[in-house]
Formats: C-alpha cells, structure tokens, sequence
C-alpha cells in the first residue's frame, strides 16, 4: 500500500485510510471496483494463489461450471453478452473475472502467492496487523475478509486414505493432469455438485470409473445448449436481451430460492424422478433415488449425470467405504476395488470463513471461539468485537446469485468506510445485542422453512447443527437491509 493519503468521504478532507482485503476472486474484485469509483485507492488484496478469481481458479476439474445461468451470475456493472451457454464454464468464468480485475487496472493493488496468516487488532493503534506468508506485514485500518465459504477443501474421514500409494486428487486442487483419469482405473468419493459434473467427464476417458455415493441427491436437467455463432452475433447487436433474461431469472430466484412454497418444491422432484428415467438398469435407477426432499440438499443440475450409468465402465457403489488400502478401495461387504486414482470429490468446509485464519478482536478475542456456536453476523458483514472488520460471502449470506449478494454487500462495506471517514471516527463495531437479534430473526425464519429441518443440510450446518450458510429471504430483501446503515446498531469510537 502506498504512503500518501488519499481525499474519501463525502466531507472534501484527507485521511490516510489504509484497506487490506484478503482475498481476490469475485468479491474482493466487486469491493476493488466500488472502492475504486468512491475514489478509494489506498487498499490492497492479498491473494493466496497466483492470481485473481479465487474458487474459479482453484476448481477446474473436467466439467466444472457454475449451476446459475450466466446473464445472471455476472456483475451488473459488467455485464457480458457472448457466454458460450447459458451455464457458463469454468475457463470462461475466469476470463471474465480476469478481464474484470484488468479493466478495472486492479492487479497493481494485488499481491499475489500472499496468504494471510494471522489478522490481530492493535486496540491503541485503531489498526489490524497482518501477518502474511511472504514473510511480511500489513497494517490497515480496515479488512474486509472476502474469502467466502469455499476457502478449505472438505477431505473425508477414511481410514488409511494417507496409505493410498498410487494417485490421490481433490476435486478443489485438480492439477490438469490427464494422465490422472485418462485410461486409468478411477475410484470418485462424492456424488454432490462436484461430482455430478466431473462424473460423466472422466467416465467419457476413463478405463473404469467407480462412484462412491454415501447419499444420492436430486440432480435436475437444465435448458443449456451452446448458442450458435448466430445468435452470439445478435446477442452482442442487442444487449438488451441478455438484460431482460437476467431480469426474468432475477425474479424466479428471487422467489424459489427461499424454499418456502412447497408446491415448486414438489413439482421439482416430479422433473427429477423423470431425469432418472433414462437410467436403464432399475436397481441403479432406484439407489440414485434421494430419501430427502428437494431443497433440503444444495439443487444440483446436470443433463449427462443420469445417462452416464448406462455406460458399461461405470458402476454406482452405494456400500459404505470402510478404509482404503495402498491398492484401492474397500467396502463394508468386503469387496476390493482397485484403483489408480482416487478422486475426492468432497466439496469444501464451508462453514468456517475467515476463521479458518487465526484472527484476534478486542480483548483477545477468537473469532474461532467467538463462532463456537457456529458463525454468525450482523448481515452477514460484522461481528461483534471485532472492530472494522467486514466480511463478504459471511454467515447466512448464500442465496440466489451470489455474485448480486456481493454487489450489495459491497455498497455497504464503502458505505461503513465513509462513514468512518465523514465522521471522523476510528473504528465501528457491532453492539452484541443487534447481532444477537439479528440472528435470532435469521435463525427463527430458517427454522420456519419446513425443508431445512430434515437431517440432510450438511452443507449448511456447523457441527452444532446451527444452518450459518443459508440466507431464508429473498435476495431483494438482503438488498434493502445491506442498503442502510442503522448507527444505533454500532458503537464506535472518534478519532
């Protein structure tokens, strides 16, 4: 970050305001960008990996895309008229993210192969110190953690998984490596979203694949076909077609993803129990029926899942795994499976956020202690004892698109730093008893979603059963509450 200070706020003054956001994919580039049109530039994004697009960089395995249409899961402000299909894939998401951060001339506030390892806020100073793996330090008077919820790959707990002596991947750390699946005998533990896109993938090079299922899940079809060069030509003639698709899946999300009219709920397992249907064997058919509602479980969606069980080098595995040997796999009936790769496809902790960085409050306090009940915000963006500190993609943030969830969180994290700045104050901070309500509404409203209730949300549970992923309004709705800064919510402190 640079030395100088730099004019902000609305009050024409100059304070030396430093930002260090941890994190650069989506949502700290959506933070760069407002910060950036506030005339904010003193920040910085310290960024573990290489370079910019944070999960759509670290997860490209064979068949990854997103499971939101694209004219939707896009920025507002950088809307995109050519996606190849209405999913777009991972390389082209990451393009985009990348364009993004060089149009916007972002990459000269990143540092890159930077991992954060220590945040502790100095109480006399009105700073964080951080401590990064480079070796240095970073003071700042803000840190918004925009890490989200895919930071920590997930890695089952299978004996002897560490003896396995041949090819060992997860689905979040692919290597681009071919030679891993190409021919080779392949043992797939997971059948969630990872897993139904890079199932049919592999299975297509694969001398002999293995799907491990602990759980089956509801996998609907999904309208997906490439657009022709034609229609790209006149998709980029009249924007205003990808504008108005974005509008009418704006307004079906807005309403669906609340998952608290159960008709569509209903109508959704109708469509998936006919996607079974071209499964041909009837006993493969009836395993790969879910015992849990629709919606209770992430919605998973996939036109070549199903179809892949009628090849003849695939073969659904529904025993327990026991343990696993140097050779392959073993299951509670004895049977040994032996393999040359074995992929877990096991998804993420994914409801840690950033304390699954060492960080330290006011006091002393953890921010892993202070989530020990599981994680929770006031909007998802503050927590109580931690000054100045925001978080993007926070607890009880995952709903809709989430790239139109961090747009409007965003707005908020510039609008606390001008306060912070118009106000002349050195820190805000959360009072317990907003945060405390707050969650209360969240928590007794997911409560009233009857979907949730059933045992099969790991996903969206901490290990004490809290949901702290899901947020059960409308994303509207998150909208107009991030929209607004209510003071009495915070105390704070003058400079």
């Amino acid at each position: 970050m640079t030395e100088t200070g730099m004019p902000v706020g609305n009050n024409g003054g100059t304070r030396r305001l430093r930002i260090a956001i941890v994190g650069a994919g989506a949502g700290g580039l959506c933070l760069a960008k407002d910060l950036l049109a506030a005339g904010i530039d003193e920040f910085v994004l310290l960024e573990k990996n290489d370079g910019v697009g944070g999960t759509w960089r670290l997860n490209r395995y064979p068949g990854c895309e997103c499971d939101v249409q694209s004219a939707l899961y896009s920025f507002s402000w950088a809307p995109k008229q050519d996606w190849s299909k209405p999913y777009g894939t991972q390389p082209e998401i990451l393009a985009y993210l990348e364009g993004i951060a060089e149009d916007l001339g972002v990459l000269g506030h990143c540092r890159f192969n930077t991992e954060v390892t220590s945040a502790v806020w100095d109480e006399d100073a009105a700073r964080w110190h951080l401590e990064t793996s480079a070796g240095d330090a970073v003071d700042a008077e803000v840190v918004v953690g925009a890490v989200g919820m895919f930071r920590e790959p997930s890695r089952p707990d299978i004996e002897g998984l560490d003896l396995f002596a041949r090819n060992l991947v997860h689905s979040a750390r692919w290597d681009d490596d071919a030679d891993a699946v190409a021919g080779k005998r392949v043992a797939v533990v997971g059948s969630a979203a990872s897993a139904i896109q890079l199932v049919p993938e592999v299975a297509n090079v694969a001398e002999q694949l293995y799907m491990f299922q602990r759980t089956a899940n509801w996998v609907l079809p999904k309208i997906d076909e490439p657009y022709s060069e034609a229609e790209l030509a006149h998709f980029r003639e009249h924007p205003e077609i990808q504008l108005t698709f974005r509008n009418q899946i704006y307004a079906h999300m807005d309403i669906g993803m609340t998952f608290s009219d159960p008709g569509p709920l209903a109508e959704r397992e109708v469509i998936g129990l006919a996607a079974m249907e071209v499964v041909e064997d009837p006993d493969v058919r009836a395993k790969l029926v879910p015992d849990h509602p629709f919606g209770c479980k992430r919605p998973l969606f996939s036109n070549n899942f199903y179809p892949t069980f009628n090849r003849t080098n695939v073969e659904l595995v529904t025993e327990p795994i026991t343990r696993v040997s140097a050779q392959g796999v073993i299951t509670a009936d004895g049977t040994v499976r032996s393999v040359d790769t074995i992929v877990l496809a096991t998804g993420f902790t994914t409801t840690r956020y950033l304390s699954s960085i060492p960080v330290t409050g006011r006091d002393g306090r953890q921010l892993d202690a202070a989530w020990a009940e599981g994680a929770q915000a006031y909007v998802g963006m503050t927590t109580a004892g931690f000054p100045n500190l925001f978080f993007l993609y926070g607890p009880n943030t995952n709903n809709g698109s989430i790239l139109t969830m961090l747009e409007a969180q965003s707005a908020h994290v510039v609008a606390q730093v001008q306060r912070l700045v118009d106000e002349q104050l050195a820190w805000v901070d959360v009072r317990p008893e907003a945060m405390a309500a707050y969650n209360d509404e969240v928590q007794a409203a997911i409560a009233a979603i009857p979907v949730w209730q059933f045992d099969c949300n790991g996903y969206y549970r901490s290990s004490t059963g809290r949901i702290v992923t899901q947020w059960p309004f409308s994303m509207s709705e998150f909208a107009r509450r991030a929209g607004t800064i209510d003071p009495t919510a915070f105390e704070s402190a003058p400079l």
